[in-house]
């Protein structure tokens, strides 16, 4: 039996672009003002694939990012200053935080992720074998793992998390569903 769909997703070089920032130092997110990292700009696609892959997965998508208190803080305001939920439909209260990296198997264990995006092959490691479907975010000088699958762009991991999808085989019916779909159909 398949499990429900569930995607989860990175927030730092993965939504946010902080790589792009207007002064040139992916640190300001980190470490520069609030001011600073609020003009951090988003990973280009992400809010649209973002709010196409919520209708996919049918609202169950999640981030999952290492924080501290203070950058937690300010990732969520980030999000906020940018609109991002509204824009993709992601639920605020489906934001999760931890201090380490390998945390980010426990929470996606947690949620039944089926699904997740990470720039960082480290992390994903700790995923393997909870979460089936693994999708490497960004450029990368070392050739990625054979386990995870390399996207390069928004584009790219749409265009894997959906293909992926449709390759898989259709869900057995069960038998609350089958009943569910008869309601109100006269019996024969």
């Amino acid at each position: 039996m398949h499990k429900e769909l569930r995607l989860g997703v990175d927030f730092g070089r993965v939504i946010n672009d902080g790589s792009s920032h207007p002064g040139g130092d992916d640190t300001v997110f980190l470490s520069g003002s609030v001011e600073d990292a609020m003009s951090t700009p988003a990973m280009a696609g992400a809010f649209d694939t973002l709010a196409r892959l919520t209708e996919v997965f049918g609202g169950k998508v999640w981030i999952v990012s290492k924080a501290g208190e203070r950058i937690q803080e300010r990732t969520m305001q980030w999000l906020d200053h940018n609109g991002f939920w509204s824009a993709t439909g992601i639920l605020r209260a489906n934001a999760r935080f931890c201090r380490k990296r390998p945390e980010k198997a426990e929470h996606c264990k947690r949620l039944g992720i089926t699904h997740f995006v990470d720039d960082r092959a480290d992390v994903l490691s700790h995923m393997r074998g909870i979460v089936p479907n693994l999708y490497l975010f960004g450029a990368r000088k070392a050739e990625p793992p054979e386990w995870a699958t390399p996207t390069l762009t928004w584009a790219d991991v749409e265009t894997a998390v959906t293909e992926g999808i449709a390759a898989e085989p259709p869900r057995r019916a069960t038998r609350r569903s089958r009943r569910a779909g008869t309601r109100g159909l006269p019996r024969a």
